[in-house]
């Protein structure tokens, strides 16, 4: 590297990455857009079809279905996750007793496999043999459908989803916390502020970089719910609980119209992308402000 000139020496440090990026990224988008506009089927040969596929999800009502489920989904799920998980770091930063062991305890769900998570809680809201109910009932409480029917069984999906990833939020909060500067809390505290102020004016503008990276992994992981849909109903009834991956796996795999599954998967591509782009311009204007 020596002899090279400063030229050759980026060029040698970019091509890697270049290289990684478009076999990792850019050649599958490429890949899948390029088969979204066929209409591939099975083991036949593709034929190009245009934007034929983007116009039949628009009047697929299972489409739209299961978009609507993944936007309650994605909103219950962030609105409860991002302060739930902060308020969480901020009581581990606290001398509590077996700290470490609560840490643990509440990571823990989110080294489980999603499919597992799914298992267990099919045998808490089921609504015939599921322990939630069986609780309930007695209590005069008339059995309710949290899986499976026609309203709750999106939000049923984001408790599940909050109780898989919230120590996994937490965790990253907490890292954030602990490379706040010391000294700019101990110059608070000397003026005179209160803790509850030192949380308002100075701890959470100084969180706001580590709230935007888990607000955005959080969306991510929402536009790739599948194993939870999977497990807890398998989409049905009739497509009534499906979330936008979990139609797209049906609308491949099961119907086996690939071009039309690679038309979904395009569209959670691009409505990922365009929401984790809106909060980072959001919340650079905030900064700016």
């Amino acid at each position: 590297m020596i002899w090279l000139s400063s030229r050759s020496r980026i060029a040698v440090m970019v091509l890697p990455a270049l290289v990684l990026f478009t076999a990792f990224f850019a050649y599958p988008v490429l890949y899948g857009t390029g088969y979204s506009l066929t209409d591939a089927q099975g083991f036949s040969e593709p034929r190009l079809i245009g934007l034929d596929n983007y116009a039949t999800l628009g009047d697929d009502p299972f489409f739209w279905l299961s978009l609507k489920n993944t936007v309650i989904i994605l909103v219950v799920s962030v609105a409860f996750l991002v302060p739930a998980s902060f308020a969480l770091a901020l009581l581990m930063q606290q001398r509590i007793r077996a700290a470490g062991a609560l840490r643990a305890l509440l990571f823990g769900p989110a080294i489980v496999a999603p499919i597992l998570v799914g298992l267990v809680w099919v045998f808490i809201l089921d609504p015939r043999v599921g322990l939630l109910n069986r609780l309930l009932v007695p209590l005069g409480i008339p059995e309710i459908q949290w899986i499976g029917g026609d309203s709750l069984t999106p939000y049923s999906i984001a408790l599940v989803f909050s109780w898989a990833s919230i120590g996994f939020a937490m965790t990253i909060f907490y890292a954030g916390l602990q490379q706040l500067p010391g000294d700019v809390m101990e110059a608070s505290s000397l003026d005179g502020a209160t803790r509850w102020q030192q949380l308002l004016h100075v701890t959470v503008p100084m969180m706001r970089e580590t709230v935007g990276i888990v607000s955005i992994l959080l969306v991510t992981n929402v536009f790739k719910i599948f194993e939870l849909v999977y497990m807890l109903t398998g989409g049905g009834p009739v497509h009534r609980s499906e979330t936008l991956v979990s139609y797209m796996y049906f609308v491949t795999f099961t119907s086996q119209r690939y071009g039309s599954g690679m038309a979904i998967a395009v569209v959670v591509l691009v409505l990922g992308a365009l929401t984790s782009l809106a909060y980072l311009v959001l919340a650079r204007r905030g900064r700016s402000a």
